[in-house]
């Protein structure tokens, strides 16, 4: 995700904060001293802030260390001002697992929530409980709120909170997967209805939370449609087969003059022999043009390290590995010879053909 950068590297996984979460904290620490005009104050607005986003990361690896035990690897976890977001290479493809990884979330703020209210009732008794909010008293009763809220909130039966993930795993026991999403999709539109008009009548706040809900389901249901539109197809059906390549002996002369007379973005580079040994970018092209001019040799500026795929593979899974891998093309190979391109749009405009041949 742009404008993250990484803090901390945990059993394994990232832990990244995008820069406007600063801007969160900054507000907070602002908003007290206002109201306030106490630094002690704005001090402790911004230590709860931290302490709450604790718990979101907390929440996120509650998801990532279950799906790991699946076999599935988390590339990142990122902290953002609405949120946190664990980046799972893919999503369980049972639905059993994808329940138990879902609900894994939520289950870390209940135990922390548990604990919390625990010691505040071995402290100060049970009268005390009722009457606490997220907005005041000790930092360990807020503490105690904010973990409560974030298991509830999370249970909402909408998409993009794990409640409509955990929806879409017991209907997919029963149902087909896309059906199953477009059902928990469904339902969380008209969820996302309800906060809306209650929003309108009561709390603006709830019109933030209906659109978010609103967008997440949709999202999710386009995105099940697609990978399902591509279940099954081999690459071979969608690469493309007409490309050009460079050697390692020219000039970024030519690579400039591919560029305008094609359509490539990106060109394989191969040696005397044919072999595939890079990938020169429209990035790098660009920039070794602004540095090092015309005549440079573009095996200097190729990347050496970059993702491949075999003819053999199927369509969903190099497109997935496309749009993880941050590049912009997967070269298909076969037999360790390069037979064609992948790039996410002529994977778009296959489907887009598979889509009007199905509408006949």
């Amino acid at each position: 995700m742009k404008w993250s950068f990484k803090i901390a590297k945990i059993a394994g996984i990232d832990v990244k904060v995008h820069s406007t979460f600063f801007l969160l904290i900054i507000w907070i620490g602002v908003s007290y001293w206002i109201t306030q005009r106490n630094i002690q104050a704005a001090l402790s607005g911004i230590l709860f802030i931290v302490l709450l986003f604790l718990f979101v990361v907390l929440h996120e690896f509650g998801h990532a260390l279950t799906a790991r035990k699946y076999g599935i690897p988390t590339k990142d976890i990122t902290l953002l001002p609405i949120g946190g977001v664990a980046r799972l290479e893919r999503m369980p493809e049972k639905p059993k697992e994808e329940l138990i990884v879902a609900i894994a979330g939520p289950l870390v703020n209940l135990f922390f929530a548990v604990v919390l209210f625990t010691v505040i009732f071995l402290t100060t008794g049970f009268s005390q409980i009722p009457q606490l909010n997220i907005t005041s008293g000790t930092l360990i009763e807020r503490l105690a709120i904010v973990n409560l809220s974030l298991f509830l909130f999370n249970l909402i039966p909408a998409f993009p909170m794990d409640g409509g993930r955990i929806v879409r795993a017991l209907l997919a026991m029963r149902l087909e997967y896309t059906r199953a999403t477009q059902t928990a999709a469904a339902l969380g539109q008209g969820i996302a209805l309800i906060f809306g008009l209650i929003g309108l009548l009561f709390n603006p706040f709830l019109l933030f939370i209906a659109f978010f809900v609103w967008i997440g389901a949709s999202q999710e249901s386009s995105m099940v449609q697609v990978r399902s539109a591509m279940s099954g197809i081999p690459i071979q059906r969608a690469m493309l087969t007409r490309f050009q390549t460079l050697n390692t002996n020219q000039r970024l002369s030519d690579a400039a003059e591919a560029i305008i007379a094609g359509y490539q973005q990106d060109f394989p580079v191969v040696d005397m022999n044919g072999q595939m040994v890079g990938i020169l970018t429209r990035k790098n092209l660009m920039h070794a043009l602004a540095t090092e001019g015309q005549t440079a040799n573009i095996s200097s500026f190729m990347d050496r390290n970059f993702i491949t795929a075999e003819s053999g593979e199927m369509l969903e899974t190099v497109s997935a590995r496309l749009q993880t891998c941050g590049c912009n093309t997967v070269p298909i190979l076969e037999n360790n010879n390069l037979i064609g391109l992948v790039t996410m749009e002529n994977i778009g405009e296959f489907l887009m053909i598979q889509s009007a041949l199905k509408s006949q």
